[in-house]
């Protein structure tokens, strides 16, 4: 499994990136591969206020079907709009094209309660 050790990780298989103020999420290499391939993801709406560990939408595979939780509070800034077409960017791509959302953190310390690549990998 990828997951690179400059993001951090949710024990609901999220990950995050921080660009300037914003926290880019979307789903981890482990959950995507366990899902298997995905037929349609459903982001939170832009504008909507959301609180760690909130469910913020919805991934739905051939298998199966998962709900993506919120990994910081904060508002809804923006989706990735590509994953209405092509929600396999997540399967092929999951921290480059294939991320779900952006929020405004409310308070970025949350970032810091999430774990850590190797530690979230020790969970699996």
């Amino acid at each position: 499994m990828n997951h690179p050790s400059e993001l951090k990780y949710a024990r609901t298989h999220e990950w995050v990136r921080i660009e300037g103020d914003l926290v880019v999420t979307g789903i981890s290499d482990h959950a995507q591969d366990a899902l298997g391939d995905l037929v349609y993801v459903e982001a939170p709406e832009v504008g909507r206020e959301l609180t760690v560990g909130e469910q913020a939408g919805v991934v739905e595979s051939v298998k199966t079907a998962s709900d993506i939780h919120a990994p910081v509070s904060g508002v809804v800034v923006e989706i990735n709009e590509n994953l209405e077409d092509d929600p396999d960017f997540v399967n092929d791509d999951p921290y480059g094209k294939g991320w779900i959302y952006k929020i405004k953190p409310s308070n970025l310390a949350d970032v810091e309660q999430l774990l850590s690549n190797t530690d979230y990998e020790s969970g699996l």
